[in-house]
């Protein structure tokens, strides 16, 4: 029997038979795997050296690549759980439909690209790491979001997001392009930046409402690289005109003050 049959072998003695390997890409049906099991899986491949992982029949399983720190792609095909990518520090993981809340939490480094919408708390006190959403965010989306060391986080929404959007958020990058929009329809989201103390929104469009203790401002050039930087990446993974979404006036949205709520704790 060659080694990667063995390994194999191995894997599926422990868990639910439904693993294979073709052309070297790792291939699982999640269908009926708990989600402790399937994620006990995913790293026990990993530990394996696996750098393609396919998972298929994926519904509600929670903490899908939840602190895996390995350079792998892993393709869900289906609906993650909660907390898809979690605490994780290098994997790049698609999303081919929505997922749910808590995508991104506390995110070291990584990507994650999601085809549909994802749900509430997306990138929550993400602090590295890129991720990408085709459609609209739920609320509180990129809340406690900061910078660490030199990682930069970024979350480019191509729809639009819920309220408190950057809630209390520290530092990072968040990106609303607003093209599920109608002509002349604005993002009805409340409270955006609400306790923000650091990092930036941009906005394709004057769409986002400014919230208490921010402010609207120009673009300049070192603004436009970042953008332009951050759509080619939107527009290459989801298949838009990288020309059309750029036709557009950008906008920033910053805080006030680096201490929004100091008055209140202290004298």
């Amino acid at each position: 029997m060659l080694k990667e049959e063995k390994i194999i072998a191995e894997i599926n003695s422990k868990y639910v038979p439904r693993v294979k390997v073709e052309n070297g890409i790792w291939k699982i049906d999640a269908e009926d795997i708990y989600y402790k099991d399937l994620n006990s899986l995913l790293r026990d491949i990993c530990s394996k050296g696996a750098k393609k992982i396919e998972i298929s029949n994926v519904c509600g399983q929670r903490y899908i690549g939840t602190n895996l720190d390995a350079e792998v792609e892993i393709d869900i095909h289906g609906t993650p759980g909660n907390d898809m990518g979690a605490f994780m520090s290098s994997p790049r993981i698609t999303v081919y439909g929505n997922a749910q809340d808590g995508c991104g939490n506390t995110m070291n480094d990584g990507q994650i690209v999601v085809h549909g919408q994802a749900g509430d708390l997306t990138g929550h006190s993400m602090r590295g790491g890129k991720i990408f959403v085709r459609n609209d965010v739920g609320y509180r989306v990129g809340i406690h979001m900061k910078e660490y060391k030199r990682k930069v986080p970024s979350i480019v929404i191509g729809g639009v997001a819920g309220d408190f959007l950057a809630e209390y958020m520290a530092g990072g990058v968040i990106l609303v392009l607003g093209l599920t929009l109608s002509e002349r329809e604005g993002c009805k989201a409340r409270f955006v930046g609400t306790g923000m103390h650091g990092g930036v929104i941009y906005e394709r469009g004057d769409i986002l409402k400014v919230g208490k203790g921010t402010k609207l401002m120009k673009v300049g050039k070192r603004d436009m690289q970042v953008i332009e930087s951050l759509v080619k990446e939107y527009c290459k993974h989801f298949g838009v005109d990288f020309r059309k979404t750029m036709n557009a006036e950008f906008y920033k949205i910053v805080p006030l003050s680096n201490r929004p709520y100091g008055a209140l704790y202290s004298n």
